[in-house]
């Protein structure tokens, strides 16, 4: 009766030294890793939208092995690569928009009929920058052409029923 009793203390569940200590060097690790993550959806937020749940990689409560966490960490440090290259994508898309809409102000006749958004500057709210003729058909027949800026977004015609 006694040996049933000594088997079932958490005294003699043995773990090894080193096994203990690379459980917990993995776990500092992932949640390294997990803010990482959510530092770029902070980062990323009205631009781009990133995955950044965490999958539950077991399904009932247990003692994850050495090999479970260390795919766990891969995976996250997987996603954060991949989130990363993304907004660098972004962000090299947002600055050659930039330079156009630069260019497209110094010289609008250059740039006949291009529409840049305040999205693709990587800018909230609504609103767009376009190279147009200058009184219409008789401008564009004349060459005069000019970027105009729209004020924003229109208020829809259902919201402003419902606000009187």
């Amino acid at each position: 009766m006694p040996d049933l009793l000594d088997r079932d203390t958490l005294g003699t569940v043995q773990l090894g030294g080193d096994e203990r200590l690379a459980r917990v060097e993995l776990r500092r690790q992932i949640g390294r890793l997990e803010r990482d993550l959510g530092r770029l959806q902070v980062e990323a937020f009205p631009r781009l939208g990133l995955d950044t749940g965490v999958a539950a990689p077991f399904r009932e409560p247990r003692i994850a092995g050495l090999a479970e966490l260390e795919r766990v960490r891969d995976a996250l440090a997987e996603r954060i690569a991949e989130a990363r290259s993304a907004l660098n994508h972004k962000a090299q898309v947002e600055t050659r928009n930039r330079e156009l809409l630069q260019r497209m102000l110094a010289a609008p006749a250059d740039y006949k009929w291009v529409r840049i958004s305040r999205d693709d500057l990587g800018e909230p709210g609504c609103g767009h920058w376009h190279s147009r003729p200058r009184l219409g058909p008789l401008g564009m027949l004349m060459g005069w052409w000019r970027v105009k800026v729209s004020s924003g977004c229109p208020l829809p015609m259902r919201l402003a029923a419902v606000e009187r």
